[in-house]
């Protein structure tokens, strides 16, 4: 990422405040444009116009992080959209130039196949890593796909169909997943792979390309998820996320239902399916009527 990025970001949240909340005056003539002028962002920040300028046009470098605090400050960021605004704003010879493949350590994946609840492993970019066993029927079949395309966003905007048919709140998971990625590709802004996939992702889907373009950031830790299995039917389920201390670019994502629910139920159901050694993804996929 370069300038283009920050000034771009700056614009997007700076358009989607509303002057009447911040307590400004509407002004004598109307606003051509929804959210802040330029010049109101610079005087509740302490910075000059002319910066900000230089700033939005990505033609500013070396930004101090007093700076940064104090338009995050004035455009009211949240901790994740404030942490993605430094990120954009470290100097190029400062980051590193490309991110390390990655991969999961065995013990890890022993740990996910020791879990009794659906579990994975997501790495940058949403790319899915690692599962166990109930993780890989719960929605999409991991196991089938490509490691290319193991990729949540992949998944749910180049297959909007059997994402929409398993995710009944599928526009908002849609919002979550590109504010995510946001937040995601602030960690390593440099790596080459990350452009390829976001041009795949524009080129292959309108809905992403409208959703990126607003620049929203958020890193969602833990959350309800409704999601209908084609197995058990409809899940009320909890996940949480645990960033690895060691490896801070993965997550290990669990999910659980309500004790005594009818959702815990419907998991137990599901574990049933896989504790029988000759039951396979294939069968489970034609007993789904897949």
């Amino acid at each position: 990422m370069d300038g283009a990025d920050l000034g771009a970001f700056l614009k997007a949240r700076r358009a989607a405040l509303d002057p009447r909340e911040l307590g400004l005056p509407e002004g004598v003539t109307r606003r051509r444009v929804p959210g802040l002028r330029r010049e109101e962002l610079a005087q509740l920040a302490g910075i000059s116009v002319d910066y900000l300028t230089r700033l939005e046009q990505g033609r500013a470098r070396n930004v101090s992080d007093e700076v940064l605090d104090a338009l995050a400050r004035a455009l009211r960021l949240a901790p994740d959209e404030r942490t993605y605004l430094h990120n954009l704003a470290v100097p190029r010879h400062k980051r590193p130039g490309w991110c390390p493949a990655q991969q999961v350590r065995p013990a890890l994946q022993q740990l996910l196949d020791a879990l009794a609840v659906p579990a994975f492993v997501f790495g940058r970019y949403l790319d899915v890593l690692a599962w166990n066993d109930l993780g890989g029927i719960l929605t999409f079949d991991f196991g089938s796909v490509r490691a290319e395309d193991r990729n949540m966003a992949k998944l749910f905007f180049l297959n909007e169909d059997e994402a929409r048919a398993l995710h009944p709140e599928f526009d908002q998971v849609c919002q979550d997943l590109v504010a995510n990625l946001r937040a995601e590709a602030g960690r390593c802004p440099d790596d080459a792979r990350l452009p390829q996939l976001i041009g795949e992702l524009s080129l292959g889907s309108d809905r992403f390309r409208r959703l990126w373009a607003g620049h929203h950031v958020r890193e969602k830790a833990h959350g309800h998820k409704l999601i209908h299995n084609p197995l058990v039917g409809e899940l009320h389920l909890r996940y949480e996320t645990f960033r690895l201390p060691d490896e801070p670019d993965q997550a290990l994502i669990t999910y659980t239902a309500e004790p005594g629910s009818e959702s815990e139920r419907a998991l137990g159901l599901l574990a049933s399916w896989i504790s029988t050694e000759d039951v396979d993804q294939a069968t489970l996929r034609r007993a789904a009527g897949g």
